[in-house]
């Protein structure tokens, strides 16, 4: 497979801060910069998946005479646990109900209360460490954060080394550990990430342990501040599965012996991680820090007083180039997903395909005479094995090529057929997926991936049929303006969805404004662009194509236009904002 584009994908964006050297890093600096602030009480509030017992085996070889007290001894055992989380864990495999729980639900009854008299009473220098640690005092001479990117905790489970907070469950099943860890423990642990910030002395970056990397919050916050109010782009990150292609292997420069990749996630905050450089080195933090921390500028006050502090617009790749169908599939309504799953919305989505073969098409709502009876009926005896579900008698089958844009309000049924390259856009909530028919395959973990025939039949919105999806999500696009180069249309989302989209062909610069609105976007042509200020706030900004890049609320205005070998041809973005 060729692409007319060299590859120039940059796979560990950095956001330069500062010239100044400001980190340190390496066990031993760390433990001397620790040291050298001569503290009696140090506090090191850690989120889940950092290694509690790699700290403490470090900080035992340096601080010889202090008394290091760790939170695990205080968890829960498994069957009070189960309690406790029992009313947000389901029986199913995938889905659960948003916790409201904070940390301290996750220790014994009283044992927090015994172990604050037990801190008390010590003498000497004292350390309190792990998850909940700052439970134990008000108030301390040193505080540390010891944080983790989703990501990398998420490897952790694949790779059997890691289970959820307080469990001794590392090993097993991906997704029960996930669903728990989703749903409960990272919501607990958000909760006390913003609730301690104001403490915060230093921030510790262990995502690669054997050099970890050490920040102080001043530091901290100059780089947030900074990165919220000019472009920038996360560090993404590249998945296989079952009907993974090849595209991407190509276009951003990966490993050509992996058998495939299916996903990209390139602006998934929850999850990417946001690499800040100060001076010749860098630090990983979690790209929600910046959410929680500098909502106000990124996301801007109308998103805010929407969403709260989330960030509500997601770009992911789905690579299907020599691949297969993905799964056909369902979102459900709002009312739905709130009253089930405790979300305050639900993922509408859209198709914008990159690139497509000769071949590609689209599955996109239902044939018109369809009997919804006998439809879950097939999909029934389609799960029990006892038929291949025949999606064709069934579901409409449309062609789509590149630079199409297909509109999927949730309710509608989809699926992106075979040999295309999507660019989904679409709001957050990213798990809620209720699977109809996966083509009879096994996951990549050679068991069966998880099918929701229950929730899918009361999400499937049954009036979506052929007329609808042609007249109202195929290609509805709307030319804006179109003058000096430069062609603005309107592209989507359906009516029904929070989320506008803008397509700007340009061979010029192209002025864009925030409006005081988040603003996310993808270079869709063209191999090289230039973000700039009109007003010189922020360093001129270069992105690739296929790069999606954040630019804040907080920015205003900005120019965009053809850069480097780009120059003189012409080059397209598509924009994502809330209406």
């Amino acid at each position: 497979m060729t692409h007319k584009y060299k590859s120039n994908y940059d796979k560990f964006p950095l956001v330069q801060i500062s010239e100044k050297e400001a980190i340190i890093s390496g066990w031993e600096e760390i433990i001397s910069k620790i040291k050298e602030e001569q503290p009696k009480t140090i506090v090191i509030e850690c989120y889940h998946g950092v290694s509690v017992k790699l700290l403490i085996s470090k900080l035992k070889l340096h601080f010889v005479d202090a008394t290091i007290l760790s939170m695990t001894r205080g968890f829960r055992g498994e069957a009070s646990m189960e309690q406790y989380l029992r009313p947000f864990l389901t029986n199913d495999r995938i889905f659960g109900r948003m916790s409201d729980l904070t940390l301290d639900a996750y220790f014994k009854d009283r044992e927090i209360d015994k172990m604050k008299r037990e801190w008390l009473k010590i003498r000497g220098v004292k350390i309190a460490i792990g998850v909940g640690a700052s439970l134990l005092c008000k108030e301390s001479d040193l505080f540390i954060y010891a944080d983790m990117p989703r990501w990398e905790i998420q490897k952790k489970f694949r790779k059997k080394i890691l289970g959820n907070i307080g469990a001794g469950n590392a090993g097993e099943d991906f997704f029960l550990l996930y669903k728990r860890a989703y749903f409960c423990d990272w919501r607990a642990c958000d909760r006390m990430k913003q609730t301690t910030f104001t403490k915060w002395d230093f921030i510790l970056d262990t995502t690669h342990h054997e050099n970890p990397k050490f920040l102080t919050v001043d530091n901290l916050i100059m780089g947030l501040q900074k990165c919220a109010q000019q472009p920038f782009r996360l560090v993404p990150f590249f998945d296989p599965g079952p009907w993974g292609g090849q595209w991407m292997k190509e276009v951003c420069d990966l490993d050509r012996s992996q058998r495939n990749y299916a996903w990209c996630f390139d602006c998934v905050p929850e999850e990417n991680s946001l690499a800040l450089k100060y001076g010749t080195k860098h630090i990983e933090i979690p790209a929600i820090n910046l959410v929680f921390f500098q909502s106000e500028k990124l996301l801007g006050a109308q998103i805010i007083s929407q969403f709260g502090k989330e960030f509500p617009i997601r770009f992911d790749f789905l690579d299907t180039m020599d691949g297969g169908n993905l799964s056909l599939q369902v979102h459900p309504l709002t009312a739905y997903i709130r009253k089930h799953f405790g979300m305050d919305y639900t993922q509408d989505e859209s198709y914008y395909f990159l690139d497509t073969g000769e071949d590609a098409h689209v599955y996109l709502g239902l044939l018109e005479e369809i009997d919804p009876a006998a439809m879950m009926t097939d999909l029934e005896k389609a799960q029990r094995g006892e038929i291949v579900f025949p999606a064709d008698k069934y579901v409409n089958k449309f062609r789509v090529k590149k630079h199409d844009h297909i509109l999927i309000p949730a309710g509608t049924i989809h699926c992106s057929g075979k040999n295309s390259m999507v660019l989904e856009i679409s709001a957050t909530p990213y798990i809620f997926t209720f699977k109809l028919w996966d083509w009879g395959r096994l996951g990549l973990d050679g068991l069966p991936r998880p099918i929701h025939l229950d929730h899918g039949k009361n999400a499937i919105q049954w009036e979506r049929k052929t007329s609808f999806a042609e007249n109202e999500l195929i290609n509805n696009i709307k030319t804006i303006n179109e003058s000096n180069g430069i062609k603005e249309e309107r592209t989507g989302l359906h009516e029904l969805e929070f989320i506008e989209t803008r397509r700007h062909w340009f061979s010029t610069r192209v002025l864009h404004h925030t409006e005081g609105n988040l603003n996310v976007l993808n270079l869709i042509e063209g191999s090289c662009a230039l973000i700039e200020s009109p007003t010189k706030s922020f360093e001129p900004f270069e992105v690739h194509f296929a790069e999606t890049f954040i630019i804040p609320s907080a920015v205003g205005p900005y120019t965009i236009s053809p850069s480097g070998d780009a120059m003189g041809t012409q080059c397209a973005t598509i924009k994502a904002y809330i209406r």
